[in-house]
């Protein structure tokens, strides 16, 4: 008897059509990787030239521009949370990716479909290749992947672009939006070899996305870093609202699965906000996260938004990758951290908001980051240590990252595995060990570098 239910000749067809957008989009993603995945060049001149030829898909829709050292991506996720929630569609274009390159490219809050990803490609490549015949240097990784997001924003359409710079903010690719909303998370010390050495050198960088007449939301600065923020702000004639004085978290506590705020945003106060993320610094993304879309929506002095609503969106967000959750007994954490402004965020969540009785840190850093400051933040709250490496060509060798870690933990505490799957079994193993009755109050700790918590999440979240 004949099954009416399906056609064999069309799941066949449907099949085929599906392994060849695969095969596509394994090709497209082996040709951007061909660019050079780390290659940086800080200039805007082949990007402007490709987006010209695109028709200036950055024109078709208004922007929201984050720039800033830590916070950017979950404080891009909450504003597009919240946006989503008021009703709008949204893009969002975040780095770096955990998983797939399409994670970049957000539609309303889903990475973009292989499909659509290879389709827009198809029709970017002709031209940047012939932006890289005109060019002394081709075109990045970097700004395939700007470019792609733009043309795919304007394709789908969207009402709002939630952008997170690459590197810095002057010359970084994203940096032709001249968005009229700007966002400024904490500043502190990274990327020194390309930046500056100082925090007033970095934050000149990236005080480089305000464009004039932008309304700037700015995270909570040091003065060294403040200072360019405010003299770029009166170069432009832009206007800031700063955390402490215009907005801010009144108030927070613990809850389950993340913590209750209290905000004072630019149009009045806004309580039992439930955000599903861990730590002060999250709170602080929310504040300065509502403020962003409260400017962008029109709200401030004389007119509040939807407290409703806002709480509806918070309640959706999401960050995988910062002191995410992916096991239990023993718990296991996933965070990002990578550099000590990030690193002391994760230290004192854990402290505030973890009641591990035992919790073993499994740790994979970039050669060129501060590994001896991300170590001694760590010692106070780690039992023991696992280090590796993870899978970047710029990883610390294990035997390095093991004799520094004996420098600051004692040789008792540290152990060495030279492959990600074995530093994890072994971590779990060592939490696992001497702990009597439920596991539930043990803890294994991923971190060092977002490149540290892909690879781990594409083997526990298997």
């Amino acid at each position: 008897m004949t099954d009416r239910t399906e056609n064999p000749d069309r799941t066949d067809r449907a099949g085929r059509a599906e392994r060849a957008d695969r095969t596509g989009f394994a090709a497209v993603e082996a040709e951007l990787a061909g660019r050079g995945f780390t290659r940086m060049v800080f200039e805007l001149d082949r990007i402007e030239m490709l987006l010209d030829l695109l028709g200036s898909p950055q024109r078709a829709y208004p922007s929201i521009h984050l720039t800033g050292t830590n916070g950017k991506t979950s404080t891009a996720r909450m504003i597009d949370s919240l946006l989503r929630a008021f009703g709008l569609h949204t893009g969002r274009y975040t780095s770096p990716h955990l998983e797939t390159v399409r994670e970049r490219i957000s539609l309303d809050g889903e990475p973009v479909g292989e499909e659509r990803f290879v389709d827009t490609y198809r029709e970017v490549a002709p031209l940047a290749a012939l932006v890289d015949q005109r060019s002394a240097e081709p075109l990045t990784y970097f700004d395939m992947t700007t470019a792609l997001a733009f043309a795919t924003f304007a394709d789908a359409p969207v009402d709002v672009a939630v952008v997170e710079v690459g590197l810095g903010g002057a010359e970084d690719a994203t940096n032709v939006l001249q968005a009229g909303v700007c966002v400024l998370t904490p500043i502190g010390l990274d990327h020194t070899e390309w930046l500056g050495d100082t925090i007033e050198d970095i934050a000149l960088a990236k005080a480089g996305i305000i464009h004039k007449g932008a309304t700037v939301i700015s995270a909570a600065q040091d003065e060294e870093a403040a200072r360019p923020i405010l003299e770029r702000c009166a170069e432009v004639d832009a206007t800031i609202a700063r955390e402490g004085a215009e907005f801010g978290v009144l108030r927070r506590s613990v809850a389950v699965g993340g913590q209750v705020l209290t905000l004072q945003g630019l149009g009045g106060v806004y309580d039992e906000v439930f955000v599903p993320l861990h730590g002060a610094h999250q709170a602080q993304n929310a504040a300065v996260a509502l403020a962003a879309v409260e400017a962008f929506l029109g709200a401030g002095a004389k007119r509040q938004l939807d407290v409703e609503t806002v709480r509806e969106g918070f309640a959706t967000a999401s960050s995988p990758g910062r002191l995410e959750r992916v096991r239990t007994a023993p718990t296991v954490l996933l965070d990002g951290a990578h550099n000590p402004h990030g690193m002391t965020a994760t230290v004192t969540a854990l402290q505030e908001e973890f009641a591990f009785s035992k919790l073993v840190a499994v740790v994979a850093v970039l050669a060129d980051k501060d590994a001896a400051s991300l170590l001694e933040l760590l010692e106070p709250v780690v039992d023991q240590l696992v280090v590796t490496r993870n899978s970047s060509p710029r990883a610390m060798p294990v035997a390095e990252l093991a004799a520094l870690a004996a420098e600051i933990f004692g040789p008792d505490r540290v152990e060495s595995a030279e492959e990600m799957p074995d530093a994890i079994e072994a971590g779990v193993a060592l939490a696992e060990s001497d702990v009597p009755g439920e596991l539930s109050g043990v803890g294994v700790l991923i971190t060092g570098s977002v490149v540290t918590v892909a690879d781990a999440r594409r083997l526990l979240k298997r």
